[in-house]
């Protein structure tokens, strides 16, 4: 079942399935190099993992697997979560490298803002970026998201980026 549908996208839930997708996305350093993730050790580290996602469960909603609609490729994920200690939604997203610059995170993290402020009521969605993440900023901005404010980002210049739902 699908989540969202854009023109050129189906946004799903994870699913156990989808580890060896997540260990190879994790597995480039520079697809993670703005996160402060690291890698999954192994496919079945990944797995574990996505049996522990709860996400769905506790709040309705979370990160999805971003599928093309041409060939049912998994090419990365987007999506929304819930940060209990800051009390914040947050948008984020993550591809493989090779679809970089074709407008797929712009696409996807646009509906999911739309469906976080439409479908779960959300108030704000907040998105944080490495200042050095010249391309994620330019996504943020482009779906609307407004710089908010500097912060620490695992010991690197941070930005804060902000949308209401009346905005």
């Amino acid at each position: 079942m699908y989540i969202l549908e854009t023109e050129r996208l189906l946004l799903r839930e994870f699913v156990v399935d989808d580890a060896e997708n997540h260990y190879l996305l994790n597995l480039d350093d520079e697809v993670i190099r703005y996160t402060g993730d690291v890698s999954f050790q192994s496919v079945p580290h990944a797995r574990s993992f996505l049996e522990k996602y709860d996400h769905y469960e506790k709040y309705g909603f979370g990160r999805w697997a971003v599928i093309t609609k041409r060939d049912q490729e998994f090419i990365g994920w987007c999506g929304l979560k819930y940060i209990p200690v800051k009390g914040e939604h947050d948008i984020g997203y993550r591809f493989f490298k090779k679809y970089w610059g074709k407008g797929y995170a712009t696409e996807s993290a646009k509906s999911c803002l739309d469906l976080g402020f439409s479908r779960f009521g959300l108030n704000k969605i907040v998105g944080r970026v490495m200042s050095a993440n010249i391309p994620s900023v330019k996504v943020l901005e482009k779906i609307g998201l407004r710089f908010e404010s500097d912060f620490d980002f695992d010991g690197q210049a941070g930005k804060l980026y902000s949308i209401s739902k009346n905005t």
